[in-house]
């Protein structure tokens, strides 16, 4: 359980600094991080980081087809977690 508590620290860091890093390439018309990596990044454990960083930085807040992709990320998240804690019983002190 350390390994996953470590990897969804790391994950969600790494999440908020590309969010925060494509906002700045933006601010300074350069080429951006692609939105596929930062949704990647958002499946894969970082959705706390890039909320967050939506939220901090003020990007991405006014694209409505980004936020419904997020949306549904975070949706399909809580199911995952809900399959594996109830359905599953897996014990959370292992």
């Amino acid at each position: 359980m350390n390994y996953l508590f470590s990897f969804l620290v790391f994950i969600n860091c790494v999440s908020f600094l590309f969010f925060a890093i494509d906002k700045f390439l933006a601010l300074k018309q350069q080429r951006r991080i692609s939105e596929r990596t930062l949704l990647f990044l958002t499946f894969f454990g970082g959705s706390i980081g890039s909320v967050l960083s939506m939220f901090v930085f003020h990007h991405k807040i006014s694209k409505p087809s980004f936020w419904w992709k997020v949306l549904v990320i975070i949706v399909v998240q809580i199911i995952v977690i809900y399959l594996i804690y109830n359905c599953l019983k897996i014990n959370p002190e292992q």
